[in-house]
């Protein structure tokens, strides 16, 4: 298994030991999540580089990739509903966006059509991690007493831009995503 896979497989296993920790009820767990859901993003950015730099790009890659993404941010987006610090309804829209672009992109697999990630997908992803580590840095930094890290009204503000951005995104690709299939049904395979 080459490096960048290695990445992915790890991604995997932070976002579990990530849900671990946010399972328990104890001092510093959103500060362990912070620096634990941070190492899995940077996984992200990482396989992908090294896989295209070192012409180390496989199938593996090509299916557990955006897997271990859907892995590590629907769990933290699940356990932030959970901890009521987003509300469902954007968890929801957010899960119903996934499902409805992986039956998408299955259907169109199954006439033989790859719809590959365009810059709104990988737009909605960062914009989601971004909202992630600012909720948890946030939460974080309270727990482990830097309080004046940054100012508060700051950390609020990144929130809010974040979720809006996040929700812009996420819907935006979506109906992209799904626009393009449509187009592609309409010519025959």
């Amino acid at each position: 298994m080459n490096l960048p896979n290695s990445l992915t497989v790890a991604r995997v296993f932070l976002s579990v030991i990530f849900v671990i920790v946010l399972s328990f009820d104890g001092s510093y767990r959103y500060a362990f999540a912070f620096v634990l859901f941070l190492a899995a993003s940077i996984t992200d950015f990482l396989d992908g580089y090294l896989a295209r730099r070192n012409n180390q790009v496989t199938d593996f890659g090509r299916l557990m990739d955006p897997l271990a993404d859907k892995i590590m941010v629907t769990a933290a987006l699940v356990l932030l509903a959970v901890d009521q610090l987003l509300p469902a309804w954007f968890v929801i829209v957010i899960l119903f966006r996934e499902f409805l672009v992986t039956g998408v992109r299955m259907l169109a697999l199954a006439r033989h059509q790859v719809i590959a990630a365009d810059f709104w997908g990988k737009l909605k992803t960062v914009t989601q991690i971004v909202l992630i580590c600012v909720i948890f840095g946030t939460l974080g930094f309270r727990e482990i007493g830097l309080e004046n890290v940054a100012d508060w009204r700051l950390w609020a503000w990144a929130q809010t831009i974040s979720f809006w951005l996040t929700l812009f995104a996420t819907v935006l690709s979506g109906l992209l995503y799904t626009r393009v299939f449509a187009r592609s049904a309409k010519d025959p395979a």
